[in-house]
């Protein structure tokens, strides 16, 4: 069989896998491995399939993954995210629709200790929504608040995702970490906005809080100190070139853990977030090394290169490609997982976008920011489908509602990423 008509065929053979419920990671590397048994042999099959899950452990730049994860996880069970919303809502608090608003705070300051969106959900549904509830809040609009506020975690630092991203591409870890604050910044702004217009037009949506005095919001503010030195000390170090990515997820985790450890937090506790550490770490190096696999096949074949020329080389601007590839990754975050879509794209999709001459930097951030809007968009919205798990009385529906006037957000936001590729840049430029 030509090696190109296979490739096609192994892709195919993966997506039906992954929509039928097999998990990516099994997926990938099945279909890899029964790839190169046709075009090679078993021997060479196995033998690769082998080396590749040590080859990419192996990789410095990964070891910053666990490390993000363990201060999101500390923050976590260490009560600190609790303390950093008590903190919002007694200085938004007022504001319309003040906890939906200090929901959106919270969410980005644990999205500065996480770097995981389904965490971050799965915290402010058990934290923020009963909250929001208990003060008449509608369901819907508290449930989409939770829902969207988590998405802020794969863009401000530290961001798994761009870790993984920049892995796969061979890209910097630090300049990708860097160049996602400011759409991160800009994605919860138009979060605020899109609440006050929402509370606005329907002021029953969301009651007035009762006002706090001045010099308890004073008091408040220890409460998000750890969290400011997490930030300052990822993104500081970074930026000024004291210290690798690696080296400053470090420093933030000794950080954590120290703060983890004046608030008492408990044995059980400090072993909950130890293990939930390892759980998701062990879950998100097993799709890498499935689809690192199904990439070695997808190189054996020639395909990349193909679809590369192939774009490449079409009659039309450059621009209608990339709006091609946006409403691509739009549409396959209806019905797949933002990871194993981005591990089964980029091999034939990256070359391209280079090739058309965008910047990779760029393109990491508005992918990143494409598969963020497809965990809140149904029909396969992971973070609608977080809270709706931990709160069943809330229908799915209700949520996928509550989240609706904020997509019209997310296209605002898509927009600027695509119309002003200098501003994403702006911080990575100034780090050269």
């Amino acid at each position: 069989m030509d090696p190109i008509t296979l490739g096609y065929l192994g892709i195919a053979a993966l997506i039906f896998l992954v929509l039928v419920g097999v998990p990516v990671a099994y997926a990938a590397a099945c279909t890899g491995i029964v790839g190169m048994m046709l075009l090679r042999n078993s021997t060479v099959a196995i033998g690769l399939s082998g080396i590749i899950p040590y080859a990419n452990s192996g990789h410095y730049a990964l070891s910053v993954l666990p490390l993000f994860i363990t201060i999101g996880f500390l923050a976590m069970h260490a009560g600190i995210t609790t303390s950093a919303y008590d903190a919002a809502r007694k200085w938004v608090g007022r504001a319309p629709g003040g906890l939906a608003t200090a929901t959106i705070f919270a969410s980005a300051g644990f999205a500065a200790v996480s770097g995981a969106s389904t965490a971050s959900t799965a915290v402010f549904t058990r934290l923020a929504l009963p909250e929001m509830e208990a003060r008449g809040y509608d369901s819907r609009l508290a449930a989409g608040v939770v829902a969207v506020g988590g998405t802020l975690a794969a863009l401000i630092p530290p961001s798994a995702i761009l870790v993984i991203y920049g892995i796969i591409v061979e890209q910097s870890v630090a300049k990708l970490l860097l160049a996602g604050l400011v759409p991160g910044v800009i994605s919860m702004i138009v979060y605020l906005l899109v609440i006050t217009i929402v509370v606005k037009m329907k002021p029953g949506l969301a009651p007035l809080e009762p006002g706090v005095s001045f010099m308890e919001k004073i008091k408040a503010l220890p409460q998000v100190s750890g969290v400011f030195a997490v930030v300052g000390v990822i993104l500081g170090g970074i930026y000024l070139g004291w210290m690798t990515p690696t080296e400053s997820a470090g420093v933030a985790t000794a950080i954590i853990l120290v703060m983890a450890l004046f608030k008492k937090i408990g044995l059980r506790d400090f072993h909950a977030g130890l293990l939930d550490t390892v759980r998701t770490t062990v879950m998100i190096f097993m799709v890498i090394w499935g689809v690192m696999i199904f990439v070695r096949f997808l190189a054996f074949t020639g395909l990349p290169g193909t679809v590369t020329d192939l774009v490449v080389n079409l009659d039309v601007p450059r621009w209608v490609i990339l709006l091609g590839i946006i409403v691509m990754y739009l549409l396959m975050g209806m019905i797949l997982d933002g990871l194993g879509m981005m591990m089964l794209t980029l091999p034939v999709v990256f070359p391209a976008i280079t090739g058309l001459g965008y910047d990779p930097i760029w393109f990491g951030i508005l992918l990143v920011k494409l598969i963020e809007v497809g965990v809140v968009t149904p029909p396969v919205g992971l973070n609608c489908y977080v809270v709706n798990g931990i709160r069943p009385d809330i229908p799915l529906e209700s949520v996928f509602r509550g989240v609706t006037p904020f997509l019209i957000g997310e296209v605002f936001i898509i927009g600027i990423i695509v119309a002003f590729p200098d501003l994403i840049l702006l911080l990575p430029n100034l780090m050269n």
